[in-house]
C-alpha cells in the first residue's frame, strides 16, 4: 500500500457564506491531493499526458463527517491500495488541523489513450502509460509489490510479480 499526504488551506473562496467549505470543492482537493501521490511516485500527470494519454474520473464517491471551514489548513492523505492496471483507485481521508476526521472518498480513473470520444474509451494498460521501471521499484519500496522474476530483452525490462505470504 502507498500513501502520501497533501496539505491545503481552504481559502475564502472555496466556503459558502457560513464560512463552510462548499461539498463541490472537495473534487478539487483530492485532484490536487492525487497529483502529489502521483509526484511522490516519480509520476507526472504532465509527463502521461504528454505521452498522449488522459486519465478521466470514472467514480467518485465521498461520505462526509465534519465541515471544514474558512482559513483551515486541511491534510489529505491519498492512498493507493491496490497496483493498477487499466484504472487505478485513489482513497482519500481528509482531516482539519485538529486532526478530526472530516470526510473520506475515492475517486477511479482509467487510463485511456487520447483521441478516443467519450462513447468509445479504450482502456489500457499502466504498463503503456508509465514509466514501468520506476512505477514497480517505487512500489518495491513500499512493501506494495514483489518481483518474482525481471527480464531483460533489448532494453525492455519485463517484471513478474508474485504473491507475498503475510504469514
Amino acid at each position: 500500500m502507498f500513501s502520501s499526504s497533501t496539505q491545503i488551506r481552504v481559502r475564502y473562496a472555496e466556503t459558502d457564506q457560513m464560512g463552510v467549505v462548499y461539498y463541490g470543492n472537495y473534487a478539487t482537493y483530492f485532484e490536487v491531493a492525487r497529483v502529489e501521490a502521483l509526484r511522490d511516485l516519480n509520476i507526472s500527470y504532465k509527463g502521461i499526458e504528454n505521452d498522449g494519454y488522459i486519465m478521466p474520473v470514472i467514480h467518485f464517491e465521498i461520505s462526509y463527517k465534519k465541515p471544514a471551514h474558512y482559513d483551515e489548513l486541511i491534510t489529505i492523505k491519498t492512498t493507493i491500495k491496490e497496483i493498477p492496471k487499466a484504472r487505478i483507485q485513489f482513497n482519500y481521508e481528509c482531516y482539519n488541523d485538529k486532526n478530526e476526521l472530516l470526510n473520506t472518498a475515492s475517486t477511479t480513473l482509467a487510463f485511456v489513450k487520447r483521441g478516443q470520444s467519450n462513447s468509445t474509451f479504450r482502456y489500457i494498460s499502466l504498463r503503456e502509460t508509465l514509466n514501468e521501471q520506476k512505477f514497480y521499484f517505487k512500489l518495491l519500496a513500499e512493501g506494495l509489490y514483489s518481483i518474482s522474476k525481471v527480464v531483460l530483452r533489448s532494453h525492455h525490462l519485463t517484471i513478474s510479480p508474485c504473491r507475498t505470504n503475510s504469514n
